[in-house]
């Protein structure tokens, strides 16, 4: 099959690598606007889950993605009052250009012919291909070419947010709240590597624009931003991504959805075909599990409508908890006002607990967590299972290799 992915970032390169691995025969291609080696963006994080995807799906490369990757522990809210209050639990994160390294590294071994600075303004320039898919993100040209037969939907957000970077290195996922004269505005700061963080930073677009940020040069909005979080970044000044342009990149949140995913031989993948809300963390870990699922599908099934058909349906059914958690989350600091009067340790739960309901118990442990030795029994167990998924997944990876040289 002669395959064409339009955008080079972790959908488009770990569906190739992907669906290669299942088929040598197929001859794939991705074109990728971006020179080598420039990204939009900082850190992305992930869980346990999408490594045992990954490791299912691709051992080679999940090992190595495993081994790149930076493990936070503990959650912390900082509330405008100064007080520090624990979520406990733990996350990976790698940077998004060391992840978009290993994926076309892999994907160039298996022979896919990966092209950069190469911009697709018509499909014509690929007609003869069997399968191209559109993983060109949620701002998607091919998406926008063909709209109408997609059924394309996008929202718009309230809120302002601005993704920046920081030589700051938050050991524990942090969310840092301060008030200011025009009002509330926050940050998100986690670790990527031994050396730098991603730090974003939202606020409502009232807040946005009584500190002055719609009009602010680049240097001036970022001297601003560093007084306010000074606290939090230790003497650390804020940076912008060198492929961001001039300007401060602030931007709302862009809901997309589509009615249908596929369209004649043209399948979406990741933020083309949806996107979900920042602060659920999933962007890249739900864009990489539809590579996957895309891939085993086309393996499955050689019939391409039903293969497609099968990778929407599968995907669909996949996505609809996290776009109702991440509806709930979009809302919830979208209200951050509304909330931060309860207290800094009852805020900090609501935000815990933003994305659905908790149990009963959960509140006590919550309550629990606040004290020293209790987050060290925490961070004790969550260091265990850590652990022991990673010798799981070893295991596993043990075994399938057995199993190839055995066959």
């Amino acid at each position: 099959m002669e395959i064409v992915c339009v955008g080079g970032g972790p959908a488009g390169l770990y569906f190739a690598l992907a669906a290669k691995a299942r088929n040598a025969d197929h001859r794939i291609t991705v074109l990728e606007r971006n020179p080598a080696n420039v990204t939009h963006g900082w850190g992305v994080t992930f869980g346990e889950e999408l490594l045992d995807s990954l490791h299912a799906c691709d051992p080679d490369s999940a090992r190595t993605i495993q081994s790149a990757a930076d493990a936070w522990t503990d959650q912390e809210v900082r509330t405008p009052e100064g007080r520090t209050v624990h979520l406990g639990g733990y996350g990976y994160s790698i940077g998004r250009q060391r992840l978009l390294s290993i994926l076309a590294d892999r994907a160039v071994s298996l022979g896919i012919d990966v092209r950069f600075e190469h911009e697709v303004s018509d499909t014509e320039e690929f007609h003869d291909a069997d399968l191209v898919v559109a993983c060109d993100g949620a701002n998607s040209r091919l998406r926008s070419r063909y709209a109408d037969a997609f059924g394309t939907s996008i929202e718009t957000g309230g809120n302002k947010y601005v993704w920046l970077g920081t030589h700051k290195v938050f050991n524990a996922f942090t969310y840092a709240f301060e008030r200011t004269d025009a009002g509330l505005i926050w940050c998100y700061g986690y670790r990527y590597d031994d050396h730098t963080s991603t730090f974003i930073v939202e606020c409502s677009p009232q807040t946005w624009a009584g500190l002055g940020l719609d009009e602010r040069g680049t240097d001036d909005s970022l001297r601003l931003l560093e007084g306010v979080f000074a606290r939090h970044l230790s003497g650390q000044a804020l940076l912008i991504p060198a492929s961001a342009g001039p300007e401060v990149p602030w931007l709302h949140f862009r809901r997309v959805s589509n009615a249908k995913w596929s369209h004649r031989n043209i399948a979406m993948l990741g933020d083309a075909a949806h996107t979900t809300h920042f602060t659920l963390g999933s962007g890249t870990k739900l864009a990489m599990l539809d590579a996957a699922s895309l891939a085993t599908n086309l393996q499955k099934y050689p019939d391409l409508p039903t293969a497609l058909a099968e990778y929407e349906r599968e995907r669909r059914a996949a996505l609809a908890p996290v776009d109702e958690q991440a509806r709930s989350s979009c809302a919830w600091f979208e209200h951050v006002p509304d909330r931060i009067g309860l207290g800094p340790v009852r805020f900090a739960y609501s935000l815990w607990g933003r994305r659905a309901p908790a149990p009963a118990w959960r509140y006590p442990v919550h309550l629990g967590t606040q004290l020293p030795p209790v987050r060290w029994l925490r961070h004790r167990y969550s260091t265990a299972v850590q652990k022991r998924r990673a010798r799981e997944r070893d295991n596993r990876d043990a075994l399938v290799g057995a199993s190839a040289v055995a066959g």
